[in-house]
Order: structure tokens, then sequence, then C-alpha cells
């Protein structure tokens, strides 16, 4: 783990015609069906774009791991319950903003790493995490450059939770970076000017990440419908159509690791039972 900070990556490397597995770098796919292949035998169509130009594989079975509201898109033969299911999935818009500042001195006075902020712009601000791994190694005192983080989750209270998150994805792209720099210099300096902080020498680089279609939808948000665990959009969408099999933390409802893994395990075990 040591190596893994500081190492250059190599993706080439990933779409090695001669290994047991490639992963197409840069291909879009378009379309995916179901089909019968030679022999009678049942299977997938599947059609990306790589370098301008279309290109068209054939396998036994496919599973698609992509966000599920592009999935009817995908593949247009689904049956209109799933194909409405998936799109429910309206994704949460995140903002990830990253401020390199030249000391973290006002912090350290204050005995402050993380500031929830409600009413604010960014409702989370929080030194980076202290972490050293091998060459790379975290601020050493307050004098030292440090990393601030700054999240902002943009919704519209007055419309239902899916769209909250679509007026929250219209404000996020509407933003340029000028305004997105005033929110952070403002923030800041309001939090921690009293201790010293000038947003004008302090700030040595900022990073604005805009996340229009970031975490799953969660069906847990205020105003929202009542599920069953049996009728949740999520659970009707991710039904195998044929050949094709769904995955992606979407398929789960939650928007983490554990959850990508468990549909992940869930779909192939799908495949495999159909393929056996």
């Amino acid at each position: 783990m040591e190596d893994i900070v500081a190492a250059p990556f190599d993706y080439g490397s990933l779409d090695d015609p001669d290994g047991p597995v490639r992963l197409r770098l840069l291909s879009t796919v378009t379309e995916v069906r179901n089909l019968t292949l030679g022999g009678g035998e049942p299977g997938v169509g599947i059609t990306y774009v790589n370098d301008e130009a279309p290109h068209s594989v054939t396998a036994r079975s496919c599973v698609l791991a992509c966000w599920n509201g592009v999935v009817p898109f995908l593949c247009p033969e689904l049956p209109t319950a799933q194909r409405e299911a998936l799109a429910f999935c309206v994704k949460v818009p995140y903002l990830y903003v990253n401020v390199l500042v030249r000391n973290f001195k006002p912090w350290a006075e204050k005995g402050v790493h993380e500031v929830y902020c409600p009413g604010s712009f960014f409702s989370d601000v929080s030194l980076d995490f202290p972490v050293s791994l091998g060459s790379y190694s975290f601020a050493q005192s307050p004098e030292d450059p440090v990393v601030i983080h700054m999240v902002r989750a943009p919704a519209v209270p007055e419309f239902d939770p899916a769209d909250q998150f679509r007026a929250g994805r219209a404000e996020m792209l509407d933003m340029n970076f000028e305004d997105y720099e005033r929110e952070i210099r403002t923030q800041l300096a309001r939090m921690v000017g009293e201790g010293g902080f000038d947003p004008a020498t302090d700030i040595a680089a900022i990073t604005v990440n805009r996340w229009p279609h970031g975490y799953a939808y969660e069906y847990a948000y205020l105003g929202d419908h009542v599920w069953t665990d049996e009728n949740r959009p999520c659970v009707v969408g991710r039904q195998p159509f044929g050949r094709i099999f769904i995955a992606n933390s979407d398929s789960a409802g939650r928007a983490y690791t554990d959850a990508a893994i468990d549909q992940a395990h869930r779909a192939v075990s799908e495949l495999l039972s159909v393929s056996s």
C-alpha cells in the first residue's frame, strides 16, 4: 500500500489485447439487445463507440453496472414497468471542493477539524484526513500547507425529493468557477477570519469538482413515498431481462462501495444460474 499514493498509473495496461480480461477504454455503450447466437443459443448484442466509430460484439450474457437511469435508453425492449422503475433513479448532485491553504493555524487555534454549517452554501467544511502513507506525508504542524474539503448537496426544499435533485443539478451547472470561488472565499473568511485567515493571501489553489449525477437515490428522504422492500423502484428495475442483468449501487438504493459490490455479486450469481 505504501507505493499506491505516489505511483504512476498505466491505464493502457487495462486494455491489453492479450489479457484474459479487457477493459475497453474510452468506449461508450449505446445499445444492448437480447438476440439468438449461432446454434440457437440465447445471447446479447452490444454496440459501443470508440474513436468515433461504432463497434459490435456478442456475448452469452451481459451485466449492465451503469447508472440505472440510462438503462432504458440502452435497452429499448425492456418492459414498460421496468423502464419506469429504472428511470426513477434520479441521482443526488454533489459538489466537492478542495482548497489548498498555506497553513491551518486558525483551525489549530480553535481546536477544530470539521464544521457543519446548516443554511450555508457549503454544509460541511473540514481539514483533509491526516493520512501519511509511503512517500506521501500529511502536514506535520499548523504552519504547513493543508487541504480544506468543502461539500454541498444542492437541492430546492419546496419540491419532492427527485425534483429537488433535478433543481439542484440545474443550479450546479448554471454556476461558473467565479461563482463558486466567491462562495468559497466568503464562507472561509466568515468561519476562520477572526483567527487570522485571509482568503486573498492564504489560499494557494482551488479545485471545484461538480458531480451532477452523484449518489444513488436512497428512498429515505422527508416527503418521499413509503416503499416496501418488494416495490421499491430499484428492486423492480434490477430484475433480469433475458440475458441482460443489472447491477450498480443504484440497484440497492445505497450510494456506497459495499452496495455496488453486493449488487455485482447478485447480478453475476443470477447470470451464472441462468447460464448453467
